[in-house]
């Protein structure tokens, strides 16, 4: 059967060193016990390696052709092929409200957004591994006072420990990248609650990198005067307000929106 021909339109790189693939089918080791979804498959590449882990493996990918191919070279997978798009899946069903891990090869243009509908379903996924853009892995997993640090920073590291694990050269693509690719690991931390308001919290979180270079009274300012309050009676250390927000932990996150949710 003839080769995939990899789709712009839906972020398709396809990887095709094998050692690379094994690398990253290895990352789903330290978490033995829980079903497996590979997300974005393509042509297999990553996918041959799971199928030896004898793990419970599904595969979910969204282009026809990649589907047919798959169904082809993996008469096994018959059952577990899903030909849907991540992003529009009910997660609960994918093995029956059982916890499971995500690993794969994201596509490019929706890695924020995969993430994103991970931390909306944290419960149930316990374990994400796989290949992002290397810029988006840096972001993730950075901490406070890096340039680099931001909203999905400390979105992600509420309810994740981060793990940068290597980086991928673009020459093991097909067709290559413009940009460096790297592999990450996020395993659930022990937290059941942010004990602030997650709404809330999440506003805040974006509101204050809006404009980075700006300090938090500036930032805040707009959300402040939507709820009719006044910066100097949040109940947090004047100073706090003066630091910008790369320079704001996770907990100072949760304190502030404790502060402003306090004074609503």
């Amino acid at each position: 059967m003839r080769n995939v021909r990899p789709k712009k339109a839906l972020g398709q790189h396809f990887l095709t060193d094998l050692d690379v693939a094994r690398r990253i089918a290895d990352t789903i080791d330290t978490q033995p016990q829980l079903p497996v979804l590979e997300v974005g498959p393509g042509m297999g590449v990553l996918t041959q390696f799971l199928v030896k882990k004898g793990r419970e493996l599904k595969v979910v990918e969204l282009d026809d052709e990649s589907v047919t191919y798959l169904r082809h070279t993996y008469p096994e997978l018959e059952d577990s092929i899903i030909a849907d798009d991540f992003l529009k899946m009910h997660l609960e069903r994918t093995f029956q409200q059982r916890p499971f891990l995500i690993t794969g090869n994201y596509p490019y243009n929706i890695s924020s957004q995969i993430f994103f509908k991970v931390l909306e379903h944290r419960d149930l996924v316990p374990c994400v591994t796989g290949m992002i853009q290397k810029e988006v892995a840096d972001r993730i997993c950075a901490a406070p006072g890096s340039k680099t640090y931001g909203i999905l920073s400390v979105l992600i590291q509420a309810w994740y420990e981060t793990e940068y694990l290597f980086t991928v050269e673009p020459d093991v693509f097909n067709p290559p990248p413009k940009v460096r690719s790297a592999v990450i690991r996020l395993t659930r931390n022990g937290r059941t609650s942010l004990t602030c308001d997650e709404g809330l919290f999440r506003n805040v979180v974006k509101t204050t990198f809006n404009q980075r270079r700006k300090t938090l009274r500036n930032n805040l300012r707009p959300l402040l005067a939507e709820k009719g309050i006044d910066a100097a009676t949040l109940k947090v250390q004047p100073e706090m307000l003066s630091l910008r927000p790369e320079q704001l932990s996770l907990e100072q996150f949760i304190h502030l929106t404790q502060a402003i949710a306090e004074t609503i």
